[in-house]
């Protein structure tokens, strides 16, 4: 019997059908003030607003991360126990949520071990694809994996049978793996240079260390060297005998007394290893790194040659193809190969294979390899790197959060990433996306505005609504919304010139080029094409260039602003100059903490499986301080009131008055020229957005005294309104004599540049050539490259 549809008219909607609104009441995140908002479901919501307006304590902080927490609680205690504990938002009401999954821009680990295929599924079934089909075969999946040392036991294993004797069973254990014995699957053998350690001319006694640090009556360290009884203190280390030459470079650890005081002896090679070599060169201070840059050398491994794989691994191939040559191919290339495999005993492992190959070609990664170091990736490669195992997902309603996903994206590329947007939508799922271009922007369903300033000036609802309604209103990015940066009608002329000959890092092909000198270049071209590879690997050494990155910001939350610049030194040294103390007593990290939270502010109780609670400290009402340091002032202020203004005020408090202190005002003045005005001294880097976090560094940077300026994508995480203040700033470095080399894709800072350098005309093995070299002007008059016929069609040309 067949039923007629159903029509509204015969009966009314289902109840389950009025759930399509995601509904936050009351939410005080970060500098969220009393945020109430509803949003639609199964449509592509854009939030905009200037940088630190609050956008990603709303969507991220708030909406994504309650939906989390929701599913963690979920499973029992126990699962609980072992996964990271998340705390409640601080909202009042958060109705009708799905379940998030975030696409955030957090770079991909940097270990060394990490690859573009081991952060994905691609290298796993590629192993198993090999350990079937490859020719001799060698073993297991194992057997190809460079991250899987060989590994060979035996033993006696002792069983207990319940009433039965005990017995004693030989047992032989033996695992295959892929990995290079000599560089442990790294690729690369690290060699110190020991002439950067020690001047051989010298006795120890005559101080013949040259390590930061290690002066000759430094007790823990040259002292154990030097009266250990191994070695003879006064003669050059150039007549070691060959015996006192391995106890010094490579003894093991060993029990010494020096004047009757037990310390352990370790050879120079090992102890540098372990004091330097061992933590992230990026936390050390200036002068070790620069050390530690000068010593030690990465060449790539003899043995291997940089495939990280055992000789047996190398040695089973597929139709002439090793594993080690499949992960070297342009993913493009490499789909095109598996799609010529036949092999239906391996016919689902192909099948899946290809999806994820195809996968990365179509969301713009085709001109990536899978041994590409994870950590090489820009934060918006890692993006779409992580956006990949959801494009065939048959997961609906669902609800997928984005974090400014066309980041590193050429005007060119933009387009394909709105398509998948759109895409994950149409297959019934919510899409929230915060964003900043213009041409995302435009395909939004809703649009929510954020402000209408960043810090405190923001955190409030300026506007929601439609694209059409959002240009309409008054708000500070619907004004800025039809923005248009006018092509240069005068260039200033190059003082100077910085040659590169013969780059052939990456993809590069033997690319010769001058890049000028005193002058704005910007480095363009579509992703993949080869422009950080000709700015960051192809500049010649000592060529005095400072280089901002996109690299993360190394920080806890006892790290800020403050500590980060420098800027508390002086600060401390101001406030123990005027009230005849030490400085230690300024720092919440040292002397001066409060006992009670140990300078945190806050008192943090771990609740085991659930969510930690975070109280404010009673003892110091969240100040960091003893009670006692309070006590001291400095211009009529306490060091807990200073730590609480924000850059501007403080710029104008430590300017003239009492309260003068010229290397402070320094300081302080480069955080406003880079337009971070807003944020307060004593605010935890864990709470800046990724945009703040990479202009904290410029203006960390702007002390040093490089004459050559390198800057990566400054406007990513830039609110439309920004990105007029960062040509300012853009100008008044090169103004300031200072060369800038700009990599950017943003058609603003093109049409600005005094000279532009294209590179392409494709990624990958279709790009690593120089295609246009010029003025913005001739680049639109001529369209002869992709990016000339963006930025033609930007400027109205």
């Amino acid at each position: 019997m067949s039923m007629a549809p159903r029509t509204d008219t015969q009966s009314p909607a289902h109840v389950a059908d009025r759930h399509d609104l995601i509904r936050v009441h009351g939410a005080r995140v970060n500098n969220l003030q009393d945020v109430s908002i509803e949003i639609p479901k199964r449509r592509l919501t854009v939030f905009t607003g200037v940088s630190g307006s609050g956008k990603s304590s709303l969507v991220f902080h708030t909406i994504a991360a309650e939906s989390q927490r929701l599913i963690n609680e979920t499973y029992s205690a126990f699962v609980q126990g072992f996964m990271p504990t998340l705390a409640r938002p601080e909202v009042d009401v958060l109705d009708g949520l799905t379940t998030a999954i975030i696409v955030d821009q957090q770079r991909l680990g940097a270990d060394p071990r990490s690859t573009v295929g081991t952060a994905t599924d691609a290298n796993a079934m590629l192993r198993i694809l090999f350990s079937r089909l490859g020719q001799p075969h060698i073993g297991s999946p194992n057997a190809f994996a460079f991250n899987v040392p060989t590994v060979r036991a035996s033993g006696a294993l002792t069983v207990d049978r319940g009433a039965a004797k005990t017995r004693a069973v030989k047992k032989t254990f033996t695992r295959t793996g892929g990995m290079c014995t000599r560089c442990e699957g790294r690729g690369t053998v690290s060699d110190i240079d020991l002439t950067q350690l020690y001047d051989d001319s010298k006795s120890i006694a005559e101080g013949a260390f040259t390590i930061p640090g290690w002066k000759s009556d430094s007790f823990w360290t040259v002292r154990v060297y030097a009266e250990s009884g191994l070695l003879d203190p006064h003669k050059p280390i150039r007549k070691f005998t060959k015996r006192e030459m391995q106890d010094f470079l490579y003894r093991e650890p060993t029990k010494v007394k020096v004047e009757g005081v037990n310390l352990t002896y370790e050879g120079l090679i090992p102890k540098i290893q372990k004091s330097f070599l061992s933590k992230d060169k990026e936390a050390l201070q200036p002068h070790i790194r620069a050390f530690v840059e000068r010593a030690v050398t990465f060449t790539t491994c003899p043995e291997c040659d940089g495939t990280r794989l055992s000789e047996a691994a190398r040695s089973s191939r597929i139709d002439g193809i090793n594993i080690a040559d499949a992960c070297a191919m342009q993913i493009s290339d490499l789909a095109g190969w598996v799609r010529g495999r036949d092999e239906p005993t391996v016919a689902p492992l192909l099948t899946a294979l290809q999806r994820t190959l195809d996968s990365f070609v179509e969301i713009g990664l085709g001109y990536l390899s899978l041994d590409r170091p994870s950590g090489t990736l820009s934060g918006g490669e890692a993006q779409r790197v992580k956006m990949i195992r959801h494009l065939g997902s048959s997961l609906t309603d669902t609800t997928y959060v984005f974090d400014e996903p066309t980041a590193g994206l050429h005007p060119h590329d933009i387009q394909r990433m709105n398509d998948l947007l759109l895409r994950l939508r149409d297959k019934g799922n919510t899409v929230l996306v915060v964003e900043h271009k213009p041409q995302t922007i435009a395909i939004a369903d809703h649009v929510v505005d954020l402000g209408p300033g960043a810090g405190t000036a923001g955190g409030t609802v300026c506007f929601e609504g439609t694209v059409e309604g959002l240009r309409a209103g008054g708000t500070v990015t619907g004004r800025h919304l039809g923005d248009r940066t006018a092509l240069k009608q005068t260039v200033r002329k190059p003082t100077g010139k910085l040659p590169i000959r013969g780059a052939t890092t990456h993809n590069l092909r033997d690319v010769d080029v001058d890049i000028p000198l005193g002058v704005l270049a910007v480095v363009t071209g579509v992703a993949g094409s080869g422009k950080s590879s000709l700015v960051h690997g192809s500049i010649p050494a000592g060529s005095g260039v400072v280089s901002v990155d996109q690299g993360a910001i190394k920080g806890s939350r006892r790290s800020n602003p403050a500590t980060y610049t420098g800027l508390l030194e002086p600060i401390r040294k101001a406030f123990a100059k005027a009230n005849g103390v030490k400085p230690g007593l300024f720092s919440a990290n040292s002397e001066g903490a409060c006992p009670h939270c140990n300078g945190a502010g806050v008192i943090y109780t771990d609740l085991a499986m659930m969510a930690g609670v975070a109280t404010t400290c009673e003892e110091c009402e969240g100040k960091r301080f003893e009670a006692s340091v309070l006590d001291h002032h400095f211009g009529g202020r306490d060091i807990s009131e200073v730590l609480a203004m924000s850059v501007a005020q403080a710029e104008e408090f430590f300017g003239d008055g009492e309260a003068r202190t010229p290397a402070a005002h320094r300081i302080l003045g480069r955080l406003a020229d880079v337009g971070l005005g807003y944020l307060h001294l004593g605010q935890p880097l864990t709470t800046l957005s990724g945009g703040e976090r990479q202009r904290l560094k410029l203006a960390t940077h702007m002390a040093e005294k490089g004459g050559i300026y390198v800057l990566d994508e400054p406007t990513a995480g830039l609110h439309l309104a920004d990105v007029e203040q960062l040509l300012g700033l853009l100008d008044r470095l090169v103004d300031s004599g200072k060369s800038v080399i700009v990599v950017e894709h943003h058609p603003a800072v093109m049409a600005h540049a005094d000279w532009i350098i294209d590179l392409g005309p494709g990624a990958g093995h279709d790009g690593g050539r120089i295609v246009f070299e010029g003025t913005p002007t001739d680049l639109v008059a001529t369209r002869s490259t992709l990016t000339g016929e963006h930025l033609a069609a930007y400027v109205g040309a």
